[in-house]
């Protein structure tokens, strides 16, 4: 079933979609929601149990804070992809979708890395410490196939000598995790030059160096809270290591007394 102008407008007691702020369609066996394309300013919006497979006309709604999708027929979390846009999305109740799976962890820290404002999923309140594990550990989502991004694409081929670009390579790194985030990616122009071909770094090097430059520059544009997720996220990245040096001086001391004994 497709939801149409008449059917919003009589649910949500408005004279125009463009008014509309707050929408229940619970259980209205929907499948199309193309109309949500017409609905920039829709801030709260439940759709749970009803049949829809795509987020995609949800991608313009930038005002939605809340979102409810329960008992649908998501196919993917690739779907979540067009949520990315919306960064002033806070609770997202998603559960109970075939994009679920059967391993509930790793469900929770997919969606989330792919949508780290959230403060609440599933009805569960998400902590500073399950953002900052989620940004390690979830898995990356990608876009759907079919979509928009896809279609722009030639066929996976990448001109060589933009892929070998420096300043290209930044870019793409950079703007991959202001994505992940939410965030809208940086022109060309905000980018410094890099080295001339000539003195380009191997590639393994390069991609660390300018991964880390990414990191760098996109700090400048966090607010206090999502500086506070990175900082955990550093954090629990650095005892990582610190466990790993331990316990491998440990060994090694192990190993050295063993060798004494004999």
């Amino acid at each position: 079933m497709k939801l149409t102008r008449k059917l919003v407008l009589a649910k949500a007691k408005a004279s125009d979609l463009e008014s509309v702020k707050k929408l229940n369609c619970w259980g209205c066996n929907l499948t199309d929601i193309s109309i949500f394309t017409q609905m920039p300013n829709i801030e709260v919006l439940t759709l749970s149990v009803n049949g829809i497979l795509s987020l995609s006309p949800l991608a313009g709604c930038l005002c939605l804070s809340e979102l409810y999708l329960r008992k649908n027929m998501i196919p993917s979390l690739s779907e979540l992809s067009h949520l990315r846009p919306l960064t002033r999305l806070r609770v997202l109740w998603l559960a109970e979708n075939p994009c679920c799976g059967t391993n509930p962890t790793r469900y929770r820290l997919t969606v989330l890395r792919c949508l780290p404002r959230l403060q609440k999923l599933d009805n569960q309140v998400v902590t500073e410490d399950e953002i900052a594990l989620a940004l390690m550990e979830g898995e990356e989502v990608t876009t759907p196939p079919g979509s928009l991004q896809n279609q722009l694409s030639t066929n996976g081929l990448q001109d060589v000598e933009t892929e070998n670009d420096p300043l290209n390579y930044n870019m793409e790194e950079t703007n991959k995790i202001r994505e992940e985030l939410g965030m809208k990616p940086l022109p060309r122009d905000k980018f410094s030059s890099l080295s001339s071909p000539s003195t380009r770094e191997s590639k393994p090097s390069m991609k660390k160096t300018h991964t880390l430059d990414a990191v760098l520059l996109l700090l400048k544009d966090l607010d206090e809270e999502e500086l506070r997720v990175v900082h955990t996220a550093t954090q629990n990245r650095l005892q990582m290591y610190t466990l790993d040096s331990d316990m491998l001086t440990e060994s090694q001391h192990t190993q050295k007394t063993a060798e004494i004994q004999h």
